[in-house]
């Protein structure tokens, strides 16, 4: 394995953990049992690698000839589990306020890691049109977070708070733009930054898409 495929293995690894998180936590909000909130995890954290290499025709999908994204999954939602099993206390109050912050922060990094991360498989499977690359990296930005929404019977994240799918778009916008003038994995971490950026911008101001009230 060389430094690029590293620092990317390392990438896929933080993105693994923060929406695994991010999905077993709704989960126990939604008092699933262990195995619903283990199953939450997982696919917020694969499911949008899977729509995104079904899309490309990457058949079997990664999380099942690399199964250790899978297993990291679970391992992180178990100890999620356990830990707030043991510490109730941990849902009320202040410290429940500042979980939820610590949440909406590692959701924010999972969604720019793997929005590139999304452009990347792109590019290694042959592709280079933009339409097709930002698609594929919002798609497995996003996807999980919709998927675990839908499971859970709630209204999706992407279609009512914050700038979350745009901010998507955007970090997958200048991570394709920037690849001719700063290389793959450079432009792949400016493509991170800049969806990670937007989305702390979205929480900090409240910025939300016009709507009908």
């Amino acid at each position: 394995m060389n430094y690029s495929d590293l620092i990317i293995f390392i990438m896929e690894m933080m993105g693994t953990v923060a929406f695994a998180a991010s999905g077993a936590m709704l989960g126990i909000r939604k008092k699933m049992d262990l195995f619903g909130v283990c199953v939450l995890g997982v696919t917020t954290s694969v499911g949008g690698g899977a729509i995104r290499d079904v899309t490309l025709g990457i058949i079997p999908p990664g999380m099942f000839r690399r199964p250790i994204y899978t297993i990291v999954a679970v391992m992180v939602s178990l100890g999620l589990f356990a830990l707030l099993y043991i510490r109730r206390n941990l849902l009320d109050g202040r410290i429940g306020q500042l979980y939820d912050l610590l949440m909406n922060i590692s959701d924010a990094i999972g969604l720019g890691i793997f929005t590139v991360v999304g452009i990347n498989t792109a590019w290694n499977a042959g592709y280079h049109q933009l339409f097709l690359l930002v698609f594929v990296g919002v798609i497995t930005g996003v996807g999980g977070g919709l998927l675990r929404d839908v499971m859970a019977q709630e209204k999706p994240y992407i279609l009512t708070k914050h700038i979350y799918a745009c901010a998507s778009i955007i970090g997958a916008l200048v991570c394709v733009c920037a690849e001719d003038a700063l290389g793959h994995l450079e432009a792949m971490m400016t493509g991170a930054v800049a969806v990670v950026i937007v989305r702390f911008l979205a929480m900090h101001y409240r910025w939300n898409l016009p709507r009908i009230e």
